[in-house]
């Protein structure tokens, strides 16, 4: 783990280093949660043997002890304040992060030259106000761009997505956080293989 000063307070970034790493991949947390959501810990478990090394970076508020997460522009604070560590190593970087983690990296990555964006359960609107969309975010990235939505997700199932220049990869019957119900007949190994396997694919098409 490694402590980083930005203008919105002290973040951390835990590594995932990877031997012979090509490109390094940065993951923001949610606003109700931390780097220990399934998701990322899975891809932080599986990337590195890839030549992927994951960076699980936590936001300034989190490292601190407070419950509610600051606004939108306050995040985006937080993250440029690591970018410079993230590309210390001289690799091309991926922005990422799971929902409001995945809108942070969304507005952030063309400013910050981001090789692409991870969103994993991009909050395309709050659960049951399809009106309020964020597809702005998500269209605007500007650089090749990967959405994992569960296909239960309240804050946006993958038919609610608008077309656009990013790939998206459902996973079957998952809710916000990636979970499952038992009814469906699906493991949680296998849903977050699905994450993993998605990734490790559109992940390694970056680097050719």
């Amino acid at each position: 783990m490694e402590i980083v000063e930005t203008d919105a307070g002290e973040a951390r970034i835990t590594w995932h280093a990877a031997e012979a790493a090509r490109i390094v991949l940065a993951l923001g947390h949610g606003a109700g949660g931390g780097i220990e959501a399934r998701d990322l810990r899975a891809i932080a478990g599986a990337l590195p043997p890839y030549g992927v090394t994951v960076a699980l970076v936590e936001q300034p508020w989190r490292v601190a002890g407070k419950k509610l997460a600051p606004a939108p522009k306050t995040l985006d604070v937080g993250w440029r304040g690591v970018w410079p560590r993230l590309e210390k190593a001289g690799l091309p970087v991926v922005a990422g992060g799971r929902s409001a983690g995945a809108r942070v990296a969304c507005r952030t990555a063309d400013e910050l030259g981001a090789l692409g964006v991870l969103a994993l359960s991009f909050p395309l609107h709050p659960p049951g106000r399809p009106e309020k969309s964020r597809a702005d975010e998500l269209l605007g990235a500007g650089v090749p761009t990967l959405v994992v939505q569960g296909g239960n997700d309240p804050f946006g199932r993958p038919a609610e997505f608008p077309e656009g220049g990013y790939e998206l990869v459902e996973v079957p019957y998952a809710d916000h956080g990636f979970a499952v119900p038992r009814r469906a007949g699906t493991t949680e190994s296998e849903s977050l293989a699905v994450i993993t396997d998605a990734v490790r694919t559109w992940a390694r098409g970056l680097r050719e």
